[in-house]
């Protein structure tokens, strides 16, 4: 297995990287600035520059790498058009370099309540609307894939036990990107990962369960 990361430099990007570094699993980082990515990455990883939105430049990127893990997204800004570009077209041009390079499985990171368009969150520029077409796209491409959901995001890890739940059915919560990181590179070794969406938050209360019970609970 060798993994490619998009949205390496990220907040949840970056701890991707460091989980597939910790497993030992070969991870090539893309990344649009060497400079950058050389600073927040570990050396273990190859860095490899590209961009989600110039699609000529995904195919050499990708390589030799046979899994993909997207954890990209746009940025909080006045630019009406970033979560349109970045989470459905850049979705898309990765999924379509993903297709032509031989990808066996595609794991993409989304949000909790992408169905609802009535949702805060849509009041940046509809960035769940596009997460929400983004996944679709996925779906139909006929790649396998895991589309992780999860709750609002937390830069500090703690304890709490992770709570997975099927498409639509989890509405709030939250889940430190550490624990994100975890549930994405989990799902390239879980059977019961394939071709699933999953919906994630950590919970004080929730009952402690290993990686394999929680997708086998998800239908």
């Amino acid at each position: 297995m060798k993994a490619f990361v998009a949205g390496a430099t990220g907040e949840t990007g970056r701890r991707i990287v460091q989980e597939l570094v910790k497993r030992n699993i070969p991870v090539r980082a893309l990344v649009r600035n060497l400079e950058k990515g050389s600073s927040i990455l570990p050396a273990e990883a190859e860095l490899v520059t590209g961009d989600v939105l110039k699609p000529e430049s995904l195919s050499n990127a990708l390589g030799d790498s046979t899994v993909l893990l997207c954890a990209t997204g746009a940025s909080p800004g006045l630019d009406p058009t970033g979560p349109f570009k970045v989470d459905y077209e850049g979705t898309k041009n990765l999924v379509e370099a993903a297709k032509a390079n031989g990808i066996e499985h595609f794991v993409f990171v989304s949000s909790l309540c992408v169905s609802r368009l009535f949702h805060p969150l849509n009041l940046f520029w509809l960035i769940l609307v596009w997460k929400k077409q983004a996944e679709e796209y996925l779906q139909k491409s006929g790649l396998t894939y895991t589309i992780v959901r999860p709750g609002g995001l937390k830069n500090e890890d703690n304890s709490f036990p992770v709570v997975m739940q099927a498409a639509d059915t989890l509405f709030d919560g939250s889940i430190p990107r550490r624990k994100v990181a975890q549930v994405c590179v989990e799902a390239l070794f879980e059977p019961q990962a394939r071709n699933k969406v999953v919906e994630v938050v950590a919970k004080p209360d929730a009952p402690e369960k290993t990686y394999p019970q929680l997708f086998t609970s998800t239908l």
